[in-house]
């Protein structure tokens, strides 16, 4: 190396040594960084606090040791939880002298009885902090464990322990765990509980699992016409009840809804879940929709989602062709779902979240056990009742007429567009010929080696090819000349042919869908966020219509015998590792890119729409969440590179694993 690198160096380390170095213990990383840990410091994130200590009693009940939960809202901003489960331990722990479970296990982050699985089966806690937060943001936090007929109480405020543990007395007919705790005002200002929030919180995990009780208390001052002082809920019929109450009055396609619930086969003699639906079909509705894994709302879906999508679209598909409606199988799950009021709730077994507010399931497992234990009961579902299948088929095609009348007539638009007017498109850009059945497709690959290969793999009739050439430009940190100049986004644009910003009309977009297909790797995640932010920047209105998703091409090869699968990432890998392969020697292959698979690889598990899986993006309706994506966009993505150094530095402990490891 060159000395005259260090020519120019100051002569100081000025005031930058061991001293500068700060080391945050216990909970004191949660306080500095809260956003990390429940998404901010809103309404939203005060309220999840109170649903993370919800949760744990809820699965104590789920587990079969709870059958009753009260949660009572007092005076002060002060909630409590309690439950009549097993409590949680008192004793010693032997990682930790001195101090007993309880404060360990409010004390310490990534500490639990969810980890291994023993004590609990399904939980909706997995990393361990749940509790730990709700301390570490509270002012005071005061919790008594009935056990063994005697109670203990240990109180804590902002994540301290204020003494040993106590024991209070002798409590013959009590058990349980009762959690107490105030919102600390440094943390959330002035923000306090709503009422309303909280009843329906307790009203709607009380629908989650028919066998648990949830008693609602709430301080006369707090109560009002629609929250009353006090209430008990208790649903014997689960997602049914909820369901019922959820359509009213309304007339619906059928007359009966489609509920059901269903455990999943054991694997080697241990319980895998279950998985419980109630849906309905109203008529004149725009419907909606309810996912929950393990009694934890997971409102952006996910492959639970996408397993009972796949159950209905394959169960109506087959009904039609047994009733001889040979147009049946133009069916998509979007004609299916539009309008259904949908309610899905799977219990699994060692679940992954997208992130620690666990809005989004990725358990690679659950959508094909959810589509397997769905797919059946609705097969009998319509067949049972030929006149009732009849009426849901009738209803579904309709829908499906309709989508497929105004895909025709933004054809003859494109082709008007492009005989007529003899639209310039990039060079670069490989059309399709927009005849056949399937919807037209535009794939936005990454590089010319797998454009290559999808240009063979295509469907030559409905899906087009445009290579890019490495990262485009971000746009969102770019001045106006800067994106006009681009050529990138310039054919972009052309081969989109809707126009941008402004201008932007989703009714003049060439094709039903925008796919873009990049590597799976951090190079291929970086790229898609480019363009991710191109659409959510200069053709919002795309997004919001549903034009665009995210291809999920594998990153590995498994290969035992004459055997071959694919695994999308590594949990999927070490899934089929230890069910479809085991005890077999596995052969495992990674794909550096997509250029690497062969056109019939790739056709296979990422472009042919019978096989493949996408994700699609879209954006909220509510103005006040967009504005908030917004403003994330432009924090992630915008001219000010401190927002970017801030924000990793503020979800830095969000990584599962080191990265020297990874």
């Amino acid at each position: 190396m060159s000395d005259d690198l260090f020519e120019n160096a100051p002569a100081s380390s000025g005031d930058y040594d061991s001293s500068s170095i700060e080391v945050l213990e216990g909970l004191e990383p949660v306080r500095r960084r809260p956003g990390m840990y429940i998404g901010g410091t809103d309404d939203r994130a005060l309220h999840h606090l109170a649903a993370e200590v919800l949760d744990n009693s809820m699965d104590e009940a789920v587990a079969g040791h709870a059958n009753r939960i009260e949660v009572r809202l007092e005076e002060g901003n002060r909630l409590s939880i309690s439950d009549n489960g097993r409590g949680i331990p008192v004793d010693e722990h032997p990682k930790f002298p001195g101090k007993s479970t309880l404060e360990v296990i409010l004390s310490t982050l990534h500490s639990g009885g969810k980890f291994s699985g023993k004590a609990y089966a399904t939980s909706g806690g997995l990393h361990g902090v749940g509790v730990s937060v709700v301390n570490a943001l509270s002012s005071h936090t005061r919790v008594e464990v009935a056990r063994d007929k005697q109670l203990y109480a240990q109180e804590f405020s902002k994540g301290q322990t204020l003494g040993p543990i106590e024991t209070v007395g002798a409590a013959p007919n009590r058990r349980g765990t009762t959690v107490s705790f105030t919102p600390d005002e440094e943390i959330f200002g002035d923000r306090a509980f709503k009422p309303a929030r909280l009843f329906k919180l307790a009203r709607s995990k009380a629908y989650l699992f028919a066998g648990v009780e949830i008693r609602w208390r709430c301080a006369a001052s707090l109560s009002s016409e629609d929250v009353p002082e006090e209430a008990t809920f208790r649903f014997p019929g689960g997602l049914a009840d909820h369901l019922a109450e959820q359509v009213g009055t309304r007339e619906c396609v059928t007359s009966q809804p489609f509920t059901g619930r269903q455990d999943f086969p054991e694997v080697d003699g241990t319980s895998q879940g279950r998985v419980e639906w109630a849906i309905a079909w109203p008529l004149y509705s725009d419907g909606s929709t309810s996912w929950y894994c393990n009694t934890v709302p997971t409102p952006d879906g996910g492959t639970h989602e996408q397993g009972v999508r796949a159950a209905l679209t394959k169960g109506l598909r087959a009904f039609g062709d047994l009733v001889g409606a040979k147009k049946a199988k133009d069916i998509s799950a979007d004609d299916v779902m539009t309008g259904a009021e949908v309610m899905l709730s799977v219990f699994i077994r060692d679940p992954q979240f997208q992130s620690q507010t666990k809005d989004r399931l990725t358990s690679p497992e659950a959508a094909r056990l959810v589509e397997n234990a769905v797919r059946d009961h609705f097969d009998h579902f319509l067949a049972d009742n030929m006149e009732r299948g009849k009426a849901l088929l009738g209803e579904v095609m309709e829908r499906m007429d309709e989508r497929l009348r105004r895909k025709a007539e933004r054809e003859i638009k494109r082709k008007t567009a492009t005989n007529a007017k003899k639209l310039r498109l990039p060079g670069k850009l490989t059309d399709c010929s927009g005849e056949g059945d399937r919807e037209t497709e535009l794939f936005i690959v990454e590089g010319d080696s797998a454009g290559g290969s999808a240009k063979q793999a295509r469907d030559r009739k409905s899906q087009a090819i445009l290579p890019i050439r490495g990262k485009i430009l971000n746009v969102a940190s770019a001045t106006a000349d800067k994106i006009r100049a681009n050529s990138e986004i310039a054919d972009l644009a052309l081969a989109l042919g809707c126009g941008t910003r402004k201008d932007c009309d989703p009714e003049t977009l060439r094709y039903d869908r925008v796919i873009i297909m990049t590597d799976a790797d951090v190079d291929g995640a970086h790229i898609a966020t480019l363009l991710m932010t191109f659409f959510f920047q200069e053709m919002s209105e795309v997004v919001r219509q549903g034009h665009l998703y995210l291809a999920q091409p594998p990153l590995y090869r498994l290969t035992a015998g004459k055997e071959s699968r694919y695994a999308r990432d590594d949990a999927h890998r070490k899934e089929l590792e230890e069910t479809v392969f085991k005890g077999k020697k596995v052969e495992v292959g990674r794909f550096k890119g997509l250029g690497e698979m062969n056109p019939q690889q790739l056709r296979e598990t990422t472009m042919n729409p019978d096989t493949r899986s996408l994700i699609r993006i879209t954006l909220p309706p509510e103005f006040e969440q967009r504005a908030a994506v917004k403003e994330l966009v432009d924090q992630l993505m915008g001219r000010n590179p401190e927002h970017r150094f801030n924000f990793i530095q503020s979800h830095a402990g969000d990584i599962d694993r080191d990265l020297i490891d990874a």
